[in-house]
């Protein structure tokens, strides 16, 4: 059975996480210069892979006393706050361009760049701490996806119509504050345990 409240609140959390992401500007790259539904088929694979490793990394976890994994995912809450907080913008990154347009060849390059740059991200290890906080894989999993999926979307369709409004800044402290909230809430449980 999915929770939709789980589903929503894994959905917020990752899309405001991801939107200020390197990620999200390599996939604007890549649909600017690809036809957009190639690049987000592979884009949205290799997310779709990430987010089963850090669900099922995350269910791993519920198997140690609650207490702990509320300690535990509370730190790291609060450590992926900080490292939002902090974080300087270090630009774009070179991005290589598959010789031709062919299907394969776009879906791949926007797999394989999606699949190294998003590996141990903050935005996988919030899955999986969401994974182990609530222990309903499901609803973590799709929530994550339908998240990421939506950050490559707007980020390949819609990513500088965005960034012209919401100034990328204020994504990041909202998606910052959010997980502040979430680390002292888990903290607060593990001590309450």
């Amino acid at each position: 059975m999915i929770s939709i409240t789980v589903t929503a609140l894994v959905f917020g959390v990752v899309f405001l996480a991801e939107l200020p992401d390197k990620t999200a500007l390599a996939g604007l790259v890549l649909g600017t210069r690809y036809r957009a539904s190639y690049v987000f088929a592979g884009v949205a694979a290799a997310f779709l892979l990430h987010v089963v490793l850090a669900v099922a990394a995350g269910s791993a976890l519920t198997l140690l006393p609650q207490g702990v994994v509320h300690a535990v995912t509370g730190v790291l809450f609060l450590g992926g706050a900080a490292v939002l907080m902090f974080k300087k913008d270090d630009g774009e990154e070179e991005i290589r361009r598959p010789a031709d347009q062919s299907f394969w060849k776009v879906a791949g390059a926007g797999f394989t760049l999606i699949l190294i740059a998003e590996f141990g991200d903050l935005t996988q290890i919030m899955t999986a701490n969401l994974a182990a906080r609530y222990d309903d894989p499901l609803s973590v999993g799709l929530g994550a996806v339908l998240g990421l999926w939506a950050v490559a979307g707007l980020g390949i369709v819609g990513g500088r119509a965005l960034m012209k409004k919401v100034p990328l800044k204020l994504i990041t402290r909202i998606a910052a504050l959010l997980m502040l909230g979430l680390g002292v809430w888990s903290l607060w449980e593990a001590a309450a345990a």
